[in-house]
């Protein structure tokens, strides 16, 4: 697939929207916005006792209020771990020593450039938070088994936050590890 054109349509301090229009070599065409986004850190933070911190915090573009694991976009010069580390203290006052990658993905690639990357956050030093003046984000300490539950109910609806905890779950936590 090779790009033909790309027209800007709006743009601000988070993203950029463009109108693209590309072809393949059959000379098969497609013509889409897209919107560029630099990316997001999202962090996993696990305890000692397997406990999971999640946020919980009015999403406007979804109209109520989410229980999700903390996250930030990458500010320009910045990779994901060091975004991942600066929102963690932002929202939650925590500190980890340990971070290990629990995945990348594209949350809508059918129009958004955005790639998330969840980090596993351990080894947990508590700290006071410092969320950014548009953000009233409370956080709660929840068992496996709870998360478990509220995704298996549809009360986590976050796609981050299913991707994290099922993955963590899956390949990280061991079949006898994850705390109940």
């Amino acid at each position: 697939m090779k790009l033909i054109s790309s027209k800007e349509i709006t743009k601000n301090r988070i993203f950029t929207v463009t109108w693209d229009h590309a072809v393949d070599d059959d000379g098969f065409e497609i013509e889409r916005a897209i919107v560029h986004h630099r990316g997001s850190a999202v962090m996993m933070p696990v305890d000692e006792k397997g406990r999971i911190l999640l946020v919980h915090q009015y999403r406007l573009s979804a109209r109520q209020f989410l229980w999700e694991l903390p996250a930030g976009t990458v500010d320009p010069g910045e990779k994901p771990l060091q975004t991942a580390r600066r929102e963690l203290v932002e929202e939650t006052g925590y500190r980890a020593k340990k971070w290990t990658k629990l995945a990348e993905f594209y949350p809508s690639p059918g129009f958004l450039t955005e790639k998330m990357t969840i980090y596993l956050a351990t080894g947990l030093t508590a700290g006071e938070p410092k969320p950014m003046d548009d953000e009233r984000i409370t956080t709660r300490w929840f068992k496996a088994k709870e998360i478990d539950d509220m995704i298996r109910a549809g009360k986590i609806m976050d796609a981050k936050t299913n991707v994290g905890f099922l993955r963590w779950k899956r390949y990280f936590a061991g079949a006898g590890r994850a705390k109940k």
